[in-house]
């Protein structure tokens, strides 16, 4: 039986929508993936109650605490241990449940990650990805998208191999293509950063590297499986992304691409290079992504990704 734990009250329309997505969830993940929810028993069996779900419907850990958006992200962790993400760590440390998600505070779910499952040995910074559509059907990784504003050469090095590992396990891309986002092709173009980086990728080996690439071609998906970046830049791109769905949205545009760039088709963005599965969704995220939340956490767990990484890292 594979176990998947859910922060019921992480989000802004907690734990309503998540209760909520949860139940859309069960149509599509496997039959033998049990649910783990953590949270406000009373709270989310009302909800279950309302939508006329199984009182089994899933396994619920009572908890008593929330960490909000505004609380500091350590001391929070650290002083509410009682609380859905605080509990819900716990759960994944000891191996009671296979991944976890949550569309609480990014902060408090990157804290937990730390004290609790930790990096894989060798990884120097783990990185925060997303997965965003390409005009060709497909879609791209791009990492890092936020946790690491500032990264020195060999951190981008390393963000190839982890980008890497997760194209080839979760989306199935044989030797996938790993390109640096950079001001333009050349390997000499760039700041001290990307140019140190270029080359150090160039020579690693351990993954395919095609060299440079432009912020006008990754949504094309003719150059690169995987984008590699800062999390100031990548953090950039993913809310002018988002940006851009919103306006074609308010001005009624209906385009079969434009709609796949909705945050909430992917649901989640995987912190990559720590030993255990952890997605994070978007705090104002609606049942809808809580449901594709879910299931990208089960098609992560189901991929390996945690294994390929640490034996990859193992021989780095």
């Amino acid at each position: 039986m594979r176990r998947l734990g859910i922060d019921a009250m992480g989000g802004d329309y907690a734990p309503r929508v998540v209760v909520e997505g949860a139940l859309l969830s069960l149509q599509y993940i496997d039959s033998d993936t049990r649910l783990v929810l953590f949270g406000d028993e009373g709270l989310i069996r009302q909800v279950m109650s309302e939508k006329g779900a199984p009182a089994d419907a899933f396994d619920i850990v009572h908890t008593t605490e929330v960490i909000g958006m505004d609380d500091h992200p350590a001391k929070a962790y650290n002083q509410k241990a009682d609380s859905s993400i605080r509990v819900g760590y716990q759960y994944l440390q000891e191996h009671k449940i296979d991944g976890f998600a949550s569309a609480g505070a990014t902060g408090a779910m990157l804290v937990g990650a730390m004290y609790s499952v930790q990096t894989v040995r060798g990884v120097i910074r783990p990185a925060i990805s997303a997965l965003i559509s390409t005009i060709d059907g497909g879609c791209f990784l791009l990492l890092d998208v936020g946790l690491n504003v500032d990264c020195k050469p060999d951190v981008l090095e390393q963000y190839g191999l982890l980008g890497s590992a997760y194209a080839e396990t979760v989306l199935g891309k044989a030797n996938p293509r790993v390109a640096l986002l950079n001001i333009g092709e050349e390997k000499e173009k760039g700041n001290l950063a990307t140019k140190a980086a270029h080359e150090l990728m160039a020579e690693n080996g351990s993954y395919n590297f095609v060299g440079n690439i432009e912020a006008n071609e990754i949504f094309t998906g003719n150059k690169a499986d995987v984008v590699v970046c800062d999390g100031f830049v990548g953090n950039t791109i993913l809310k002018q992304t988002e940006g851009f769905y919103e306006l074609a949205r308010i001005r009624g545009l209906n385009d079969d691409y434009i709609n796949r760039l909705n945050y909430e088709f992917v649901g989640g963005t995987a912190v990559l290079g720590i030993n255990a599965v952890v997605l994070i969704g978007h705090g104002r995220s609606s049942a809808l992504a809580i449901q594709n939340m879910i299931r990208q956490t089960e098609k992560t767990v189901k991929s390996g990704l945690v294994e390929k990484l640490q034996d990859t890292f193992r021989n780095f």
